[in-house]
């Protein structure tokens, strides 16, 4: 990335939830800062200074995804950090956030540097790094979390991989404290979940799949508000799917605890019916088509491995709760679990494929179906889930917000284009996606890192739009 440069983004609907802002203005970044913002905004701008045209189109701080794999080191065959990022700029995202399962973990600086190292070099778009809770993500020895903070992690995390000894997860709590880092848990309780590959219940005994209950989940969850509540640490529950999860969650907070939680869009947008190809599919004014009588539904085969995700997709109550939970502010962030695998790895039988899906492209589309599009959620408060909800949570005051001073990140998107996912031409190393062929509404249209135009349609296109200012 060439970066800081000078942008004028002229014509759009201004919004930006840390500030309470939404309005017709002009953004003014200068020198990779937030110079401006307002109808005064082109006035100051200097002699020459490019500008973009977002004319009808929604300019927001840029997109944070929390949650995300982008594969590097060592799975270089499923994504790298420069596939990852062209696909996290087309789905609108100013920032990612790795998380450590790679080969070999993060779990000490010098891997973290190389990641940092290359990002820079190679990345779209800005890249935030997890360390290990624990060494090699084995949940037996706690990694050196000091020497990760130093290195410039901005959470530990064990995410693929759950620490089953709540000892070890109270230490590790202990020491985040120290270094002010919070702690992301992927909840999963191993010895209730053993081999599970589908939401335990009816579709999980009628296709003879092995059951990944609800409460195994529910039980970690449990625990990480229980030693939040014993330590003081932040604790960030990742990728909840059950009902059980956003209630206790929800008790939590509201006693005062410093527990938070994310949700993903695939837990929001299906069930567990898919596995049996047999998913009604809801528009984008929210009505599901299927029941209203329309004729024609998408279909899958069934036991299709790219809706084998981790947790799964659960029932329809669950889906209802996760969606109460992101009205309500129980949850207070969505993100990807971008999780690429290699075409050979998905096409073997249910039991044996991975768990994870590829989502930076469909995220923003299938969120704004779901919540806005639904009237569950206002426009400003859908952005701040993605915006100063995230950068609150990893102490990055420079993202998330267009305050004078902050970082010149910004995304620009058309909350009501009408589009057909086509996972063929995605930008992702890897095609593992279940939303291939819908009809989705919304859709990024450009992505600013630091004042550069990262994203933007075309290249031509880009060249087009980012003219010089006399």
């Amino acid at each position: 990335m060439n970066l800081p440069k000078s942008l004028l983004i002229t014509g759009g609907r201004v919004l930006d939830p840390a500030n309470g802002l939404d309005a017709a203005a002009d953004l003014l970044i200068l020198e990779g800062k937030i110079a401006a913002v307002g109808p005064g905004a082109a006035q100051l701008a200097p002699p020459r200074t490019a500008s973009f045209a977002a004319d009808g189109k929604v300019v927001c701080p840029g997109l944070i995804d929390l949650h995300a794999h982008l594969r590097e080191p060592g799975q270089t065959a499923k994504e790298t950090i420069a596939t990852g990022t062209a696909a996290a700029a087309r789905g609108g995202f100013a920032s990612v956030v790795c998380m450590p399962n790679t080969s070999p973990a993060i779990d000490n600086a010098s891997t973290v540097a190389l990641i940092r190292e290359k990002a820079e070099r190679e990345g779209k778009v800005n890249v935030f790094v997890t360390g290990a809770i624990s060494k090699n993500i084995a949940g037996e020895e706690l990694a050196s979390i000091g020497s990760l903070k130093q290195a410039g992690v901005i959470a530990i995390t064990d995410d693929g991989h759950c620490v089953q000894n709540h000892e070890l997860m109270r230490r590790a709590m202990e020491y985040a404290m120290m270094f002010d880092l919070p702690v992301m848990d992927h909840c999963e309780d191993a010895s209730l979940v053993t081999d599970g590959v589908a939401n335990e219940g009816y579709w999980s005994a009628v296709l003879g799949l092995r059951g990944w209950p609800a409460s195994g989940e529910e039980l970690i969850v449990a625990r990480n508000i229980l030693l939040a509540e014993l330590t003081g640490a932040r604790v960030h529950c990742q990728h909840l799917s059950a009902a059980g999860s956003v209630q206790l969650l929800r008790e939590a907070r509201g006693r005062g605890l410093p527990v938070s939680g994310e949700a993903c869009p695939h837990h929001f947008t299906l069930t567990d019916t898919v596995l049996a190809g047999s998913e009604p599919f809801w528009s984008s004014d929210g009505k599901d088509l299927f029941s209203a009588g329309a004729d024609e539904r998408p279909r899958w085969p069934s036991y299709d491995t790219n809706f084998k995700m981790n947790p799964p997709v659960r029932t329809a109550a669950d889906r209802a709760a996760i969606i109460d939970g992101l009205a309500d502010g129980t949850l207070e962030i969505i993100c990807s679990d971008h999780a690429p695998h290699c075409g050979y790895e998905k096409e073997v039988e249910f039991d044996y494929a991975p768990f994870g899906i590829i989502g930076f492209e469909t995220e923003l589309a299938l969120s704004l179906m779901q919540l806005y599009h639904t009237r569950r959620l206002s426009l400003l408060d859908l952005i701040s889930k993605f915006t100063v909800a995230p950068a609150r949570l990893l102490r990055l005051p420079q993202k998330g917000n267009f305050s004078v001073g902050a970082d010149g990140d910004a995304t620009v998107f058309d909350p009501d284009e009408e589009w057909v996912f086509d996972v063929a031409a995605s930008a992702s190393k890897s095609r593992n996606s279940p939303f291939s062929g819908w009809r989705l509404k919304g859709r990024a249209k450009a992505v600013i890192v630091c004042g550069g135009v990262v994203f933007g349609g075309e290249p031509a296109e880009e060249r087009a739009a980012c003219s010089v200012a006399q």
